[in-house]
């Protein structure tokens, strides 16, 4: 035996059992959880479901999220988007139908992320996510406005001072988050004082026991899916872009890649377990997400479990204390959030200067199209196909066709150049002189290449022009796809063969 070698095994200890690293987890976990219930209970007003449904669905997607999601201290909870693309059904089907559309949601981001679908970010350009994250910021901001119109005047020195709390308190220490010391002042002093000011406990009662699993009481007929499959593939794309967008944003925050294809498929099983207990559904909120990660310095899977774990127990626990959390001190908390979303360098004069007017556009329209219809996957989509328009006409200018004629007069050859697709190719056929050339005709496209069945019918087009007068042409300098591609679509594309 002396001639075994016996292997080693090492155990990795993960990162958040150092203590340094717990402890800015649990408090940032605790930040969130605070944060997420006035957002949670507003967002079951806007379904216009129980303000439990929200609580419950902010508690399940997280702890589930934080086990199976792809992207680490993101925070997904009910969100607003969610609940404008499921109000209609809780309106006028009632909770079953809900639950239903949101466990079929769930299968149908499943199935997305199975397919790929988180491959698409790759075509998101770079002034589409600046043009999200500034209408996120905006977004936040404007949420927060209701709460500071026609409230008691005690409402706007509360929020002065949790301002000026979060601001200099970073400057005496970084041990505890600063939004969780402005809270827990500013409820301190409004208990102790009786300063009567709008609370929590306002927004709706917070539950009093843990969800229960069910099934949803709806008639499993051809009819119920009808019914609920538009809305429930609604939910899926919504609350994929919504998720796949914010974890983009945290990569670039913390310099680590995220699989973006675990993070979709997670957020299907999220979403099903979340349906199982009677939850609204929900996806990766922006606004939680910013203060875990960028105020609060979280890094991983734990600051997301504890924010739903902490998100039941401060409302099961604690909830006649939690009911007195002033609103002005969570206010206070997202409109420092929001003003630390905004990308304020994207709107410099000197960066505005040297951005090129197609960059600003897609960004100003994707900031306009949010704002205006308080959905991000609408702003977005808007956003990215403006982007490839603008880039579609740029790329088609930058095709060039030139000509040299044999001294002797009996060969011209056109030259080629730029990548030929369907927005610059259809003016290809106007390009050539087929009367004046002489009979031999050679089209040289070493500079270019051929992308897509347009190119190759305008190619024909010009060959059938100079073949009508008793012209040669041919075709040379293909590279290998674009020769493939031609060799396969050429005289196959007009109906007149």
């Amino acid at each position: 035996m002396s001639g075994c070698r016996v292997p080693k095994f090492t155990l990795t200890r993960p990162a958040w059992l150092s203590p340094r690293v717990a402890r800015t987890e649990v408090l940032g976990g605790l930040v969130v959880a605070l944060a997420l219930i006035p957002e949670a209970i507003s967002f079951s007003i806007i379904a216009g479901v129980d303000p439990s449904v929200g609580l419950f669905a902010s508690f399940t997607m997280a702890v589930v999220i934080s086990i199976v999601g792809g992207r680490p201290a993101m925070i997904s909870a009910a969100t607003g988007a969610i609940a404008l693309v499921v109000a209609p059904l809780a309106r006028e089907h009632g909770m079953g139908v809900l639950v239903a559309t949101v466990i079929l949601g769930g299968v149908f981001q499943i199935a997305l992320g199975a397919l790929g679908v988180a491959k698409l970010m790759r075509f998101v350009p770079r002034s589409v996510m600046v043009g999200f994250v500034n209408s996120l910021a905006i977004m936040i901001f404007m949420a927060q406005v209701p709460e500071l119109i026609g409230v008691p005047w005690a409402v706007y020195p509360l929020f002065a001072a949790g301002l000026v709390i979060m601001v200099l308190f970073p400057k005496l220490t970084k041990v505890v988050p600063a939004p969780l010391v402005s809270i827990v002042a500013l409820t301190a002093v409004t208990v102790a004082a009786g300063i009567a000011v709008p609370t929590v406990g306002d927004k709706g009662a917070l539950p009093s026991s843990l969800p229960g699993p069910g099934i949803p009481d709806v008639p499993l007929t051809l009819e119920t899916l009808q019914l609920i499959a538009p809305y429930a593939l609604a939910f899926a794309l919504v609350g994929l872009m919504e998720s796949l967008m914010t974890a983009k944003l945290v990569d670039d925050i913390t310099d680590t890649r995220s699989n973006k294809t675990r993070e979709s498929i997670g957020q299907g099983i999220a979403n099903i377990v979340t349906g199982v207990f009677g939850g609204m559904g929900g996806c990766a909120m922006i606004g939680q997400t910013m203060i875990n990660v960028r105020t609060a310095g979280s890094r991983t899977r734990l600051s997301t479990f504890l924010a739903g774990a902490f998100l039941m127990v401060l409302c099961i626990a604690f909830g006649p204390l939690v009911s007195q959390m002033p609103m002005a001190a969570l206010v206070a908390v997202m409109v420092l959030v929001s003003v630390g979303t905004f990308d304020w360098h994207s709107i410099a004069p000197a960066t505005l200067k040297r951005m090129p007017a197609g960059e600003i556009i897609v960004m100003v329209a994707t900031v306009v199209v949010v704002v205006d219809t308080d959905n991000l996957a609408i702003g977005v989509v808007v956003g990215s196909i403006t982007a490839m328009v603008i880039f579609a006409r740029r790329v088609a200018h930058l095709v060039e066709v030139t000509s040299v004629t044999d001294p002797d007069g009996g060969q011209v050859v056109y030259h080629v150049t730029g990548e030929l697709f369907f927005a610059s190719s259809n003016d290809l056929a106007h390009r050539f002189d087929y009367a004046g050339d002489p009979d031999d005709v050679v089209i040289d496209l070493t500079d270019a290449h051929i992308w897509d069945a347009s190119t190759v019918a305008a190619l024909d087009a010009v060959t059938a022009k100079y073949e009508a007068r008793g012209k040669r042409v041919e075709i040379v300098g293909l590279n290998r796809r674009s020769a493939d591609m031609h060799d396969r679509l050429s005289g196959e594309l007009s109906g007149s063969h």
